[in-house]
């Protein structure tokens, strides 16, 4: 962010207060600005040289001034002067971030689903060709968790090479990569040609798997069609109407659990997961995994009536985005924040064939962000 000039500063001891020529105005604490003090930071990694023990415990400003772009302050009961550029502080007191991927856009207007009408497809050649393409894709995901390829080569483990590309494949039990097609006695339902109803992934992991990718080989003619949910706008649909019903799901852990061959996996999480800002963060919904609920028998009744509630919400059509995957193409989608479900099919008449693999949370929000760096650098 491009500051304007600074015009006026004005000190207190606890505190330093900076007018701009566009009318605006930042105070920053005293405590904050010590805090933060360019020399306290590596050179070369920008990593933090002190703890906040090191601090004064109370450091308390005798002067400032205006001086080169920067704002100059002299401490007291510190023989220390320090240099903190204006633009810096201009950009921490009017930009909540700069990374337009951190805002999420969720599918519904009231009651009324909107972003089926324009989720990212790219082509596979120009998300692997151009930059600018990738950037502009790989935002769009973040922002609505979901987004599609298409053209996605027909191959054994193309959707390693095509996710490799936007983020770090993980590995799981199933390997770094699964093929998803009816099988003889599954292990897991999702490897027979039965309907699944909307749900995400592997609850029972630590963590829990943070984006999946679908790719699909071979598509059935009949049945198979994809169901996509926005877990999100799902619980903050429970949250208006039904306050009560969404702070019994968001407060009460229910145990998820996997049993299969070379694996045992176990966890606990509520069905609405909150951050500490009491924003909606994650989803765990997923019927086919959920235990017995440890509940007293006296707190069964209002749980059981909260979780039916939001269930219900899920089977809607109206919340639904219901779409067909042909061959070649791929869907990338938040496992912590879109559900995601099939229509049954007939593998006995025709075969279907999918390949899936996990990404992690952390680097595909890694990649894109130095990407829109590195985009940025290039342009005049």
């Amino acid at each position: 962010m491009s500051a304007p000039e600074a015009i006026r500063v004005d000190t207190k001891p606890d505190a330093l207060t900076v007018h701009w020529s566009d009318g605006t105005v930042g105070e920053f604490a005293s405590i904050w600005l010590r805090d933060n003090l360019p020399e306290d930071r590596d050179r070369h990694s920008g990593q933090r040289l002190i703890d906040v023990t090191d601090l004064p415990a109370d450091p308390r400003i005798r002067s400032a001034e205006l001086r080169d772009a920067a704002a100059r302050i002299d401490w007291q009961d510190e023989p220390l002067s320090s240099t903190i550029a204006l633009e810096w502080l201009y950009g921490y007191a009017h930009a909540r971030h700069d990374r337009p991927e951190l805002d999420r856009r969720e599918w519904l207007e009231g009651a009324k689903l909107v972003a089926q009408r324009d989720f990212a497809w790219c082509p596979w050649p120009r998300l692997q060709s151009s930059a600018a393409a990738r950037l502009e894709w790989m935002t769009r995901l973040l922002q609505d968790g979901l987004a599609f390829l298409r053209d996605v080569p027909r191959v054994d483990g193309a959707i390693l090479e095509a996710m490799n590309l936007v983020g770090q494949v993980a590995e799981t039990n199933y390997g770094r990569l699964f093929d998803v097609r009816a099988v003889d006695q599954p292990e897991n339902l999702a490897f027979s040609d039965r309907g699944l109803g909307l749900h995400l992934d592997n609850p029972y992991r630590e963590p829990v798997p943070g984006f999946q990718a679908l790719h699909t080989l071979l598509a059935a003619p009949d049945g198979g069609d994809s169901l996509f949910a926005d877990g999100f706008a799902l619980a903050a649909q429970l949250r208006a109407t039904e306050p009560d019903a969404f702070a019994l799901l968001a407060r009460t852990p229910v145990p998820f659990r996997y049993q299969g061959t070379g694996a045992d996996l176990y966890a606990e999480r509520p069905l609405i997961e909150l951050s500490c800002t009491g924003e909606i963060s994650a989803v765990a919904y997923n019927n086919r995994s959920i235990q017995p609920l440890r509940l007293p028998a006296g707190e069964c009744r209002a749980y059981y009536g909260a979780y039916r509630r939001f269930a219900q919400l899920l089977r809607e059509p109206r919340f639904q985005l219901a779409t067909r995957l042909e061959d070649g193409d791929l869907a990338l989608f938040d496992n912590q924040r879109v559900l995601h479900g099939r229509s049954g099919f007939s593998s006995a008449r025709h075969a279907r064939h999918l390949q899936g693999c996990y990404v992690t949370r952390d680097s595909l929000y890694s990649k894109t962000a130095l990407l829109r760096t590195q985009l940025q650098e290039r342009s005049p």
